[in-house]
């Protein structure tokens, strides 16, 4: 066996562990840690600590080791948390930028309410979990320490569906959602919907009392899923984006109004259904610009029963292959929370512009540094960074950032 030091983690949790003359990732580490195990086309599968980090901690979960949902749980709060923080200013200098943390959040135990589960029925019974770390294994989970306790006392449901509706030759997915009226669950991946099937399912929605199942494109609804946006209530389309979190959505809207403030006209790109638009029209105007119509009609739905909001205008447009020109920015604020992928082509344009307040969303803090510098060489400035890590014990975490021109 070698002997390795861990010198840092990468941006995916992954212990770097070095020798004089190799490097290699061991997941499952700590920097600082001395560790034993051979490298395998660069990972070390199975590291032995020798000699423990004072940051180290015993897992609470009984699945940690096999499951892929969580990659941190063996590292203290405390040292997490400047973790996560460390990524994002890193990336951030790596780019040649610095911004000031005015604030972190981060998620309760068992805060989860909205989690995509993988299954497969099997010889033996079902599986319904999370994939093994860089496997399609799935893992056979009884208790998660991430999810809503709606929906971990939901499991066994679960698995009835699966069992009913799942084929031995393929895998399902189902996505779970946390509603204030009920569990919103939508399962890909299963046996055509025939009327047999149909009914099965009509009554583990029943038994369960599901608010809705989704079953591919087509919809049991024992009644609306409802979301709380501010006063609105959001009947989203199935499986649709959510934040994983109520307390890390409420830390970004908190952070968002900040930004904003008392701006009158404020323009909010990837809108999803609603998720600022809405709370932010209590006060202001809102231009509302999404790639997909159904979260769009979800929120247009929503403003149209909501008292006291101010007017909402909404446009469906791919904003990744159709950004918004300059000349179409012109707004007294802007809010943007692009996908993974980040917003390179909208934040070119964005750069042109005059607007006071912008307020950037990000959940990839590398690509969050790359659109940050295009903005930066227009002369603007992070003049506030807020970190939310809503997906505890992953290596992900979300980013506000205020940017204005110097």
């Amino acid at each position: 066996m070698t002997t390795w030091k861990i010198e840092r983690l990468g941006r995916k949790g992954d212990g770097v562990a070095l020798t004089e003359d190799a490097r290699a990732l061991a997941a499952l580490t700590l920097p600082g840690e001395v560790i034993e195990g051979e490298d395998i086309d660069g990972r070390i599968a199975a590291p032995r600590i020798l000699s423990p980090s004072a940051d180290r901690v015993r897992p609470a979960c009984a699945h940690y080791r096999s499951c892929g949902g969580c990659s941190l749980m063996h590292g203290s709060d405390a040292f997490v948390r400047d973790w996560k923080v460390g990524v994002v200013t890193e990336a951030l200098r790596a780019q040649g930028l610095t911004a000031p943390v005015a604030g972190v959040h981060v998620s309760p135990p068992r805060s989860r309410r909205r989690a995509v589960l993988s299954a497969r029925r099997t010889k033996k019974g079902v599986l319904l979990g999370f994939h093994a770390r860089a496997s399609d294994i799935i893992v056979d989970i009884a208790d998660c320490h991430v999810l809503r306790p709606a929906i971990q006392d939901a499991l066994p449901l679960l698995r009835q569906i699966v069992t009913t509706g799942a084929s031995r030759a393929g895998e399902l997915s189902l996505t779970v959602t946390e509603t204030t009226s009920g569990l919103d669950v939508a399962v890909t991946g299963g046996k055509p919907l025939d009327p047999p099937l149909f009914e099965a399912l009509a009554g583990l929605a029943d038994r369960g009392d599901l608010a809705r199942l989704s079953w591919g494109d087509q919809s049991i609804t024992r009644r609306p899923p409802m979301v709380s946006f501010g006063r609105a209530s959001v009947v989203p389309p199935p499986a649709a984006f959510l934040q994983a979190t109520a307390e890390g959505e409420a830390a970004l809207a908190g952070a968002t109004r900040s930004i904003v403030g008392d701006a009158a006209r404020v323009l909010d790109l990837f809108a999803g259904c609603g998720t600022f638009t809405l709370p932010l029209a209590e006060r202001a105007e809102i231009h509302a610009v999404e790639g997909l119509a159904a979260p769009l009609q979800a929120l247009q739905a929503a403003a149209r029963k909501t008292s006291g909001l101010r007017r909402i205008t909404t446009e469906t447009r791919d904003l990744a292959r159709r950004p918004l020109l300059a000349d179409e920015l012109e707004y007294d604020a802007i809010v943007i929370d692009p996908p993974r992928s980040g917003a390179e082509a909208q934040a070119r344009q964005i750069a042109l512009t005059r607007v006071s307040r912008l307020a950037w969303i990000s959940c990839d803090p590398v690509t969050f540094a790359r659109d940050a510098r295009i903005l930066a060489e227009k002369n603007w400035t992070i003049t506030r960074l807020f970190i939310v890590d809503q997906f505890r014990w992953s290596p992900h975490v979300e980013t506000v950032a205020e940017i204005r021109r110097s």
